[in-house]
């Protein structure tokens, strides 16, 4: 098993300052990069305070010059919001300033709020058609003149400038969830990237199982790989209550999750409240036991015992995703102990 971060820019309040969030990303991703983790993941996000981060190709450039071996993935560009041969040329330049470590993750993005500004109200879960059709022209468009005529995206023959460096061309993710977005990636060659959420492990063990009939349906494509998403907090084995921290910040961490994705509130400054703890308070996925069994809180022995489960269903990367609303320090504390403890099993 690999395994890679999952980092964002978190910001809850005006007074925090994007030039140090930005640090400390960077930092998280060289703790990883010497920790030896395969890849660093940044997603794509629009107008949204609590994940600033609007340009994962801006981020990646930059650490491509202070990184030297760890691969650079876009965790995802949300596809409706792109036109193809400009995500084909930027995603290429990438390639070339990093000396050939983009991986290349793509999505039909999940938040209405987002959808609203971008495309003019179109329905997040419209997004799909423009995913089908941009993967195959990102591809066509990286091997040389291609045109295109579809029901999203027509355009005349034209090609990506650059190239990526990469001679068997960037590795293509697609975020998965439902048995068809599996069936296309496996089809079209493109590793798969899914998560739980705040689902557990049957969840992850569902999915699995999806990637899984996927591959069968496609015998004559080569195995692909299959990423795992979860939020991952690590305590000292002497505190028995440090798994409490992690999943208050988790609770409070969905709580503006839940917020955005039911988008009913007037963001101000790009921020917005999260839901009230007394609106979940019958949810049993917010209860904080239940936290702890279904994100990857623990010590820890308890990850490794969870990770090896994870392995035995065919996952072949698992990515600590560092959101969750802590500050700094206790997410640097957590990934460090995490790679000290954890990681070494799986070498």
């Amino acid at each position: 098993m690999q395994f890679s971060l999952f980092v964002h820019m978190e910001r809850y309040h005006a007074q925090q300052d994007h030039r140090q969030l930005f640090e400390e990303l960077c930092e998280l991703v060289k703790i990883a990069e010497a920790g030896g983790f395969r890849t660093a993941w940044i997603g794509e996000h629009h107008g949204m305070q609590f994940t600033s981060s609007p340009s994962p190709l801006a981020q990646l450039a930059y650490l491509a010059g202070k990184t030297e071996r760890i691969r650079l993935g876009a965790g995802t560009f949300v596809a409706p919001f792109w036109d193809p041969v400009r995500l084909a040329g930027e995603a290429a330049m990438l390639d070339v300033i990093s000396e050939g470590r983009l991986e290349f993750g793509i999505a039909r993005g999940a938040y209405q709020f987002e959808f609203d500004r971008l495309v003019d109200g179109m329905s997040a879960a419209d997004g799909g058609q423009a995913l089908r059709e941009m993967v195959p022209a990102i591809r066509r468009l990286w091997q040389g003149d291609y045109a295109h005529e579809g029901e999203v995206y027509r355009f005349p023959t034209t090609t990506s400038v650059p190239k990526p460096v990469q001679a068997a061309l960037p590795p293509m993710w697609i975020a998965a969830r439902d048995p068809n977005s599996h069936d296309f990636a496996v089809a079209n060659g493109c590793n798969v990237m899914v998560t739980a959420l705040m689902k557990g492990d049957e969840e992850v063990a569902d999915l699995a199982r999806k990637f899984d009939t996927a591959c069968d349906n496609h015998p004559d494509v080569a195995r692909p790989d299959l990423m795992l998403l979860r939020h991952t907090f690590v305590h000292e084995e002497g505190e028995p209550e440090g798994w409490r921290r992690g999943a208050e910040a988790l609770n409070r961490f969905y709580r503006y999750f839940l917020a955005w994705f039911k988008n009913d509130q007037a963001a101000v400054d790009g921020f917005i409240d999260p839901v009230s703890p007394a609106s979940v308070a019958d949810n049993p996925e917010f209860d904080l036991d239940s936290l702890r069994r279904n994100m990857m809180i623990g010590t820890p022995a308890e990850l490794v015992e969870r990770l090896k489960h994870y392995e035995r269903l065919g996952i072949t990367e698992y990515s600590f995703w560092t959101d969750n609303t802590l500050p700094f320090e206790e997410k640097k504390r957590s990934l460090e102990l995490f790679i000290r403890e954890v990681v070494p099993h799986f070498r």
